[in-house]
């Protein structure tokens, strides 16, 4: 009986003790907070199955120099501001939580961004987004051929790219680049 009534109490308190700690506490909320224990692995755990669950088992389009300048020109206009350019990181990333990866930098030996990951994963992510981390969805502001074409591009980013995506991805941003990133006004 009374280990019943210890897990009837355990039951109860064990989320009321959460409850309390979320509604008056200092939960961290704040990016410049240290991050909540065990974040990352709550976070992950579910997103990857998620991903590994739906994420297209194939690519729609080819890696053609075509649809990798096409990607090159969406990535500068959609994705360079928080993710950076070749040689230039974002100045933002590291301001963000979690920070944004440098998707054309090297993180680990050859794999340079998401290089590693499989171009419908990454299609995944342009196309859902990511909740929390500021990774808005872009099914609704671009097409799927357009989506296929910027993770088609990051797919190959620790490969040579065309001419035409390097100057692309190598020039700084203008402040005309900056303006086409931002989302309209309502």
């Amino acid at each position: 009986m009374r280990s019943i009534l210890a897990f009837i109490l355990g039951v109860l308190i064990i989320p009321a003790i959460g409850f309390l700690y979320f509604r008056v506490g200092h939960p961290p909320v704040a990016v410049a907070d240290q991050p909540f224990f065990l974040e990352k692995q709550i976070v992950r755990v579910p997103l990857q199955a998620r991903i590994d669950k739906e994420m297209p088992a194939h690519t729609a389009i080819a890696a053609t120099p075509e649809n990798l300048v096409a990607g090159a020109r969406i990535y500068r206009e959609q994705c360079a501001f928080c993710h950076g350019l070749m040689g230039s990181p974002s100045t933002i990333a590291s301001h963000m939580s979690p920070s944004t990866p440098q998707l054309w930098s090297s993180h680990r030996a050859g794999v340079v961004g998401v290089s590693d990951d499989p171009p419908g994963e990454t299609y995944w992510k342009v196309a859902n987004g990511i909740r929390l981390t500021g990774m808005p969805t872009f099914s609704r502001t671009l097409s799927e051929t357009e989506m296929w074409q910027v993770s088609l591009l990051l797919a190959n980013a620790d490969k040579p790219v065309p001419a035409e995506a390097k100057d692309l991805l190598t020039q700084s941003l203008s402040l005309d680049d900056l303006s086409r990133a931002a989302p309209p006004s309502r």
